[in-house]
């Protein structure tokens, strides 16, 4: 993150706002936005104690009272952050779909969303989503995962990564009570701000080795939960995934192999295949639409 612009959406306190500080380093900007005073003037109070931690001669730390689905309002430059991150905020936000087209808007191009948040696997119902108790423990503004997956592609991130995940046991037996069978989940997405993505893996014939210098990640590195590259090992990727190295800040340390030119069907093992039925026997119906 050596030298990024970081956009954090609810920054809180500072307490991400401040470790983002340190790996930016001081060529690099941290601009954090909040819409609680008192929680801002803790990370206020913090500021020079960091800079002066850190060595830098000026504070990289920017901090903003707003709304996360308001950003339009702030004066944030449009596509002035390499990435945005945001911890456990967006669920909290009643106007999602705005919050994620805006961050959009504020990104590069090659620019990053990456964020962890809170997870349902079903639409969790009107009346527990109006629930104040439960609004403060951050479940009754929990998106059903696959509409979170539409509302990124319709924001403009096709093709969004899942990092990691786990499930959120409930501690409360009450509570517990009350929202089953719902079953929620911790998770972090990370979503790249890359026109022209397709919708689906792929395959150009491409692949990519990675040089093992990430910093902290010398014999392997995780783009996703399902794409982990040992260091000098190649290996074949569909057509978006290279982009997502090739076209952003992590394209220093991969080596890229093929060329692309040539489609050849969807990649294999993504999930998806083709959906025709295979022939009998050799059997070759003669062409026709009907």
């Amino acid at each position: 993150l050596e030298g990024l612009r970081v956009l954090d959406l609810g920054c809180g306190s500072g307490r991400d706002l401040y470790l983002l500080s340190r790996l930016v380093g001081e060529a690099g900007e941290v601009v954090g936005v909040d819409m609680t005073a008192d929680q801002l003037a803790v990370a206020e109070r913090h500021q020079d104690y960091h800079r002066a931690r850190y060595g830098y001669r000026r504070s990289n730390v920017r901090l903003i009272a707003g709304r996360i689905e308001h950003l339009e309002t702030l004066g944030l430059e449009r596509e002035g952050f390499d990435l945005i991150v945001s911890n456990c905020v967006i669920n909290l936000s009643p106007d999602k779909p705005a919050v994620l087209a805006q961050a959009q808007v504020l990104l590069r191009p090659g620019g990053e969303l990456y964020f962890s948040d809170v997870y349902a696997d079903r639409r969790v119902p009107p009346e527990l989503a109006a629930d104040p108790l439960l609004y403060g423990e951050c479940l009754a503004g929990a998106l059903y995962w696959n509409d979170f997956l539409k509302l990124a592609r319709g924001a403009g991130f096709v093709d969004p990564r899942l990092v990691e995940d786990r499930p959120i046991g409930i501690q409360d037996p009450q509570i517990e009570e009350r929202v089953a069978p719902i079953r929620f989940y911790s998770a972090t997405y990370r979503l790249f701000n890359l026109a022209g993505l397709e919708h689906d893996c792929e395959d150009y014939g491409q692949a990519v080795a990675y040089r093992g210098t990430l910093p902290r990640h010398p014999s392997a590195w995780s783009l996703d939960k399902h794409h982990r590259f040992p260091t000098g090992k190649v290996m074949a990727v569909c057509g978006n995934t290279w982009r997502m190295l090739q076209e952003t800040r992590l394209r220093p340390h991969f080596d890229f192999l093929g060329g692309g030119g040539r489609h050849l069907g969807i990649f294999e093992g993504c999930g998806m295949g083709l959906p025709f039925a295979a022939q009998e026997d050799g059997k070759i119906v003669p062409a026709g639409c009907c």
